[in-house]
């Protein structure tokens, strides 16, 4: 994906042009190497902050989180060398040094941190581009979107008597009071893998769910088009209740079937292991085993005892253990 350096927020023209000219002498080697080579009365820390979030510097070595924590420093040190370049100063060997002569370090480490969780990175995205580009809230949930949503956004528009549900994250939230009543509602942006469109939370029901919803959390989220909208080209949709995945997972609604099949060629000791991960990553999500003996008999047993958490951590140990396809989400209740 290309995306103009222009239309980051907070990068400005000169910036812009700081960049791109020195970025004509070379390509930056790493964070430091721009830092020394930019002028940085214009390309600032705010600046090189949102090149950081954008992702425009990914290629310069090491993750996100590392280029932040080390800008203070970068910073610092290139700013040093650029004054004492331009006052002349250098020391006997030629390199450039301070009035206590230190010569600054721009071949500095990057700091060992962990890099920024999903949700961090994709909201710093969206807050800087206006969009996710490396990823999106929902992938996690992709399959209970599939499992829970009756609709996508993209289907929204139409008049309907039904309920509906979607799978979506909130990128939007704007709150205003109605002339009618005083009471303060809600128009809320959301979006899913479709598109984006608008809706709207009624007073009351905004007393009551106003707290549970957060921007770029992934929601389920049920309502429907009201009576008096039948017939409009633009009816708009009222939210009912909103439930964040996360507590869908945790509430056991959420299960995961194990596919035993013989035609998987299975280790005889497989279920001890299966036993030994779930023990690992115990929690509320309900465990349903299919088992086909290739003969036309099948058999689907859900455990009473045996329950585990819906983590990306104990998805991966039981893949590990029956492969990709076996090991599935399914509606816990």
């Amino acid at each position: 994906i290309r995306f103009g350096l222009g239309a980051i927020r907070n990068v400005g023209k000169s910036a812009l042009d700081s960049v791109l000219g020195v970025r004509a002498d070379g390509a930056f080697t790493s964070l430091f190497d721009l830092t020394r080579r930019v002028d940085l009365r214009i390309c600032n820390k705010r600046v090189l902050e949102a090149l950081i979030g954008a992702g425009a510097l990914d290629a310069l070595g090491g993750h996100r989180a590392q280029l932040c924590a080390a800008l203070d420093v970068a910073i610092s040190e290139s700013a040093l060398e650029q004054l004492e370049r331009e006052t002349g100063q250098v020391s006997l060997f030629g390199d450039e040094m301070n009035a206590t002569g230190h010569v600054p370090s721009l071949n500095a480490s990057l700091p060992v941190i962990p890099p920024w969780a999903d949700d961090q990175r994709l909201a710093r995205e969206k807050e800087i581009l206006g969009f996710y580009i490396s990823g999106h809230p929902l992938e996690p949930f992709r399959t209970e979107v599939e499992l829970f949503g009756t609709h996508t956004v993209s289907q929204l528009g139409g008049w309907s008597d039904q309920p509906i549900v979607l799978g979506v994250v909130v990128t939007g939230i704007k709150k205003q009071t109605s002339k009618r009543t005083g009471a303060e509602f809600a128009r809320l942006t959301v979006e899913d893998f479709s598109g984006s469109c608008e809706v709207t939370v009624f007073p009351e029901a905004w007393t009551l769910l106003g707290a549970r919803i957060r921007a770029d959390v992934p929601v389920l989220l049920k309502g429907g088009y009201p009576k008096r909208d039948q017939g409009s080209d633009t009816p708009t949709f009222i939210v009912d209740t909103v439930t964040p995945f996360a507590e869908l997972r945790a509430t056991g609604s959420v299960g995961v079937l194990l596919d035993l099949s013989v035609d998987a060629k299975l280790p005889a000791d497989v279920i001890g292991d299966i036993r030994d991960a779930v023990a690992l990553h115990a929690g509320s999500a309900p465990i349903e085993v299919r088992w086909n003996d290739g003969n036309g008999t099948q058999a689907r047993l859900r455990s009473r005892s045996l329950k585990v958490s819906v983590t990306s951590a104990s998805l991966q140990s039981l893949r590990a253990l029956l492969g990709q396809a076996r090991v599935k989400l399914i509606r816990g209740s």
